[in-house]
This record gives C-alpha cells, structure tokens and sequence, in this order.
C-alpha cells in the first residue's frame, strides 16, 4: 500500500517530528515507535525524504540509530549538521551526535 498525505501513519509521523524540540534529536525507530508505528523506521524515513521543499517541519532532527545523519543528495546532509548545529547540537568528531546527551525524551518537561 502506497501512503497518501491523508493516511493515518503520515499524520501521526509527521506530527511527532513537530514535537522534537530544538537541541534534541531522535532516530527514525524512535520517531516510528512514538507515532504507533514501531518496527517502521523506514517508512519514516520515505515520509521525511518527500516533504515539500520548503517544509516547517523540523525534519533535521531526526537521526540514524548511531546517531548519524542519513546520507542523501544534494545539500541534504550538510544542511542537516548545520541546522544541528545552529540548535547547539554538538557532532563527534567522528560525525554522529552523542544520543545520550541529546536524545529528544518526550516525557521530559523542557
């Protein structure tokens, strides 16, 4: 079944990605299991790479499980750290984002 922009699970992704606050991040299976949908990371993932240029979501808060940012083409990636970064997101030196200090926990209070 191919997802449309009015099936349930895009809903329901798209509106836990709106909920990661800025400096917080999460990984796709994590985004997947908040919205209902566990075991669905890459769908998550499809839903994320075919948002609408443009698009207010904050879809660069969302990671590979080791914390790394997915490759893509295009400026996607770099325009990803960036962003990160910009939201005092600090990278390894090895490129990925300490998933301990800055994982998106929703039952936190900010």
């Amino acid at each position: 079944m191919q997802p449309t922009h009015n099936d349930p699970r895009i809903q329901r992704i798209l509106a836990t990605v709106d909920c990661i606050p800025p400096g917080r991040v999460a990984t796709y299976g994590q985004v997947a299991s908040e919205a209902g949908l566990a075991g669905r990371a890459r769908l998550v993932g499809r839903i994320l790479a075919e948002l609408p240029k443009g698009s207010h979501l904050p879809w660069h808060r969302v990671l590979q499980t080791g914390g790394g940012i997915s490759p893509r083409s295009g400026p996607g990636p770099a325009e990803q750290r960036a962003r990160l970064e910009k939201e005092g997101v600090v990278f390894t030196l090895s490129g990925r984002v300490d998933l301990k200090s800055a994982a998106w926990k929703p039952d936190e209070t900010p």
